[in-house]
């Protein structure tokens, strides 16, 4: 038996049983099925392996939608940024962007604008109702006296402030001027910018066989060891970026994604963009001061896009889905210069906030939560551009954090048209549902033609190798302490309970399960 000052770990709370919703996708009022649990606090360790298990998070509300029930079984789709390259439609899109940024060009053609998800609704499933419910039920502020008087003796060992604590509960609409409305403008981080790749990274040729790439990866390897003074130092200012590889290393080379994101502007150009990272679990003075601007933008995209009336994006709500986050942020030193954790990613525009990417930096990707814009540069094709934007930063990234090499855009949803375009960010992968294997998309498609669920995983024999194999050595926090399942068991002596946590132990398999704390009042 542990206490709870041994050790910070994920506390979570599983709600038993499966939820049925009104699919926000095919419409099936109650045709959407899923297990979840409210996240009170969570590593990004734990996060990313829950995702490599079909999870994904909503706010705090982390589900996993029951496959083979529900009406739209909804894949984790994620996509190889190393081996990444546009096809003729992202490039139109960049150099569209450009053009803009240029000249002040407007393209009012077909846009082909892509939001990384659908509404807000459908990304939870359809149900806001039941998710503010269990936002009532399972905020901090109304939690069992043993976990709130835990988690404070957390924060007081690690020296943290009554405000900071304070700062994560954004949600009060009339406190949002009066904190944030007199702030300074947020210090820009510049746009940013990521080495080109060169001859050691040749992303002009299709998706290459293993061994190939593995050469390939080699070379490159032995090119950032001769010229160590072209890594990327944190976010670097506007202007070109700097170049890993030597200029005839370059030669020869078809424009990557890097030359046509970053490509030089006039220096009479017509507009300026930036890419700002913010913080915003827990929320950074950047993010504070530029909330209330960055929320006018989401409620436009709300009743522009999506034909909600005026008085339903509120603050409470888009801070719940939007900023609150059970993610613990972690900045060890051979991380990401930005940390691990929950960020905004704001595109600035001469100066004013016109789209804002919602990101998880997890140990080995870059998880898309959710895109929002401001309608009237819908022109721009910001969900692709966005998009694009964000393979860039994995690729920037994994210079510095070399097994952060993925880019994660949610799930896939072969049987609604609307979502089949994150298959076309290639080379990607679809997860099995049933052993947690990535199979390459092209393998899984045949199948999905012929049925809305499959398992991917084409061995008979193949099973869950990370399945709940000793669920008494699931963790349980109850009454201040830390104890193993099969000592809890034992004291409670109730048989009702088990199949919840047999149900709980089977969906987050047996590492997350012995490493995260099951809440028990």
């Amino acid at each position: 038996m542990a206490s709870w000052a041994a050790l910070s770990s994920s506390i979570v709370e599983y709600f038993q049983g499966e939820d049925f919703y009104r699919c926000g996708y095919c419409k099936n009022e109650s045709g959407s099925r899923s297990n979840g649990m409210w996240a009170h606090t969570m590593t990004v360790q734990d996060y990313q392996d829950l995702i490599d298990r079909g999870w994904r998070r909503s706010g705090k509300y982390v589900y996993k939608p029951v496959m083979n029930q529900t009406c739209c079984p909804q894949y984790t789709i994620r996509c190889r940024p190393l081996q990444f390259q546009p096809s003729k439609s992202h490039k139109k899109v960049l150099k569209k962007m450009l053009k803009f940024l240029a000249k002040g060009e407007i393209s009012r053609g077909n846009c082909e604008d892509e939001p990384m998800e659908p509404t807000m609704e459908d990304a939870v499933a359809g149900d806001v109702a039941l998710i503010n419910k269990l936002d009532i039920q399972c905020d901090l502020k109304t939690l069992s006296d043993d976990l709130k008087e835990s988690l404070k003796s957390e924060e007081r060992k690690k020296g943290k402030s009554s405000k900071k604590a304070e700062s994560n509960e954004l949600i009060q609409s009339q406190n949002i001027e009066a904190k944030l409305g007199s702030g300074e403008p947020s210090h820009s981080l510049g746009v940013l910018t990521v080495p080109k790749p060169g001859k050691g990274a040749d992303l002009s040729k299709p998706p290459c066989r293993k061994a190939k790439e593995i050469r390939k990866e080699r070379k490159r390897l032995k090119l950032m060891q001769q010229n160590p003074a072209g890594e990327l130092q944190g976010f670097q200012s506007q202007g070109e970026p700097r170049s890993l590889f030597p200029p005839k290393a370059r030669s020869n080379q078809p424009k990557s994604l890097e030359d046509l994101i970053f490509e030089s502007l006039p220096e009479n150009a017509s507009h300026k963009l930036e890419v700002r990272v913010v913080r915003s679990s827990p929320p950074s003075s950047q993010f504070k001061a530029t909330m209330l601007e960055s929320f006018q933008v989401y409620k436009r995209y709300q009743m522009v896009i999506h034909k909600q009336p005026p008085d339903k994006p509120t603050v409470s709500q888009f801070t719940r889905f939007l900023c609150s986050s059970p993610l613990e942020a972690e900045n060890p030193p051979n991380g990401p210069d930005c940390g691990y954790g929950s960020f905004h990613q704001q595109y600035w525009l001469d100066g004013k906030i016109i789209a804002v990417g919602v990101i998880d930096i997890l140990p080995y990707c870059v998880s898309s939560v959710y895109l929002y814009y401001d309608p009237d540069y819908s022109f721009l094709s910001l969900g692709v551009y966005s998009a694009l934007r964000e393979i860039a930063f994995t690729r920037q990234l994994h210079e510095k954090t070399s097994q952060l090499s993925y880019y994660y855009m949610g799930f896939y949803i072969h049987s609604c048209p609307k979502m089949k375009y994150k298959g076309h960010y290639r080379p990607s992968d679809l997860l099995c549902p049933e052993t947690y294997v990535w199979v390459p998309i092209e393998q899984c498609l045949p199948s999905l033609e012929n049925s809305k669920y499959c398992r991917f995983n084409q061995d008979p024999e193949a099973v869950d190798e990370g399945r709940s194999k000793e669920p008494d050595r699931l963790q349980v926090f109850h009454k201040k302490a830390i104890l193993p399942y099969g000592v809890y068991k034992k004291q409670r002596r109730d048989p009702s309970e088990e199949a919840s946590v047999l149900q709980y132990a089977s969906l987050v398999g047996q590492a997350c399960a012995e490493r995260m704390l099951l809440f028990r009042s």
